[in-house]
């Protein structure tokens, strides 16, 4: 794809080489994705593939949300199974529509209620405009700050891994 996806120089987290073994993933940082281009992507995503667990049992389920200050931010009642799966089990990976042009985050997730939180207006705003619809401010909804994300455009020339220090 274009040469604006290469890692030559990043603003973002530090990308590397997951580890795949057998899948020729290359050494080197040649070909590596820059981190401008998975927020590019997570902000024009309209959806969202989320997996969550249930007594042992995957859900994927599509979602909609929004990427905002490197977070995604997505709805789902309270009764919802996913919502429910969270609430029992956080651990979530998320991934984009896409198998060949793939971004993929894997995280915990965390329920945010407090109207006062800063994530709060920033996400209504910008589900307002992403969405076209309305939406009452200060919905409670969920919030996944990755610990780690893989994206690649050519696997596995691309393969880029970014890891996160979230204490």
């Amino acid at each position: 794809m274009g040469e604006r996806r290469r890692a030559t120089r990043t603003t973002g987290p530090k990308p590397s080489r997951p580890r795949i073994p057998g899948y020729g993933i290359p050494k080197g940082v040649k070909g590596m994705l820059a981190w401008s281009y998975v927020e590019e992507r997570l902000t024009k995503a309209r959806n969202y593939w989320i997996v969550t667990e249930s007594k042992g049992q995957p859900h994927a389920v599509p979602v909609w949300g929004v990427w905002v200050d490197g977070t995604l931010c997505f709805g789902g009642g309270p009764e919802i199974r996913w919502s429910r799966n969270l609430v029992a089990n956080p651990n979530l990976a998320v991934h984009l529509e896409s198998g060949d042009d793939v971004v993929i985050l894997e995280g915990v997730a965390e329920r945010i209620t407090d109207p006062a939180h800063p994530l709060m207006a920033r996400s209504t705003e910008a589900s307002r405009a992403k969405y076209q619809m309305g939406g009452g401010s200060g919905e409670p909804f969920w919030a996944l700050r990755p610990r780690v994300v893989f994206a690649w455009t050519v696997f596995p020339k691309t393969a880029t891994r970014w890891v996160f220090d979230r204490r």
